[in-house]
């Protein structure tokens, strides 16, 4: 099975950047696509970015130009670098692995951004 640790949430003022990680733990080798996901409150979750295991990225419109994902296989951890960041982007982010067993969360890392 695998495990997923989320870290470097924090606040930080409108206009900076952040860096999330999240890093697996069991059978990373049996780990494909890795994203992010945030949710605000009273908002569903939605998709921030996902890697594939070939570094082929996709983004959420409200993120493009802005965030940028990356994964470093060996360490099995993948990154969430944002820039520009803004009120809107308050929420809390997982992190999702889709495993030969399935996808696995982790259990979240909160971001604010204060105006």
């Amino acid at each position: 099975q695998v495990q997923l640790v989320e870290s470097g949430g924090g606040l930080v003022q409108a206009g900076g950047s952040l860096r999330v990680s999240c890093t697996a733990s069991g059978s990373t080798s049996s780990v494909n696509d890795m994203s992010w996901y945030r949710q605000a409150p009273g908002k569903q979750r939605e998709l921030v970015a996902a890697v594939s295991r070939s570094g082929s990225t996709t983004y959420g419109d409200s993120v493009k130009g802005r965030f940028t994902i990356s994964r470093d296989n060996p360490k099995a951890t993948v990154y969430l670098q944002m820039n520009t960041l803004k009120p809107e982007d308050t929420a809390v982010y997982y992190c999702k692995a889709l495993t030969l067993w399935g996808p696995v969360w982790g259990q979240g890392t909160q971001v604010t951004v204060s105006s």
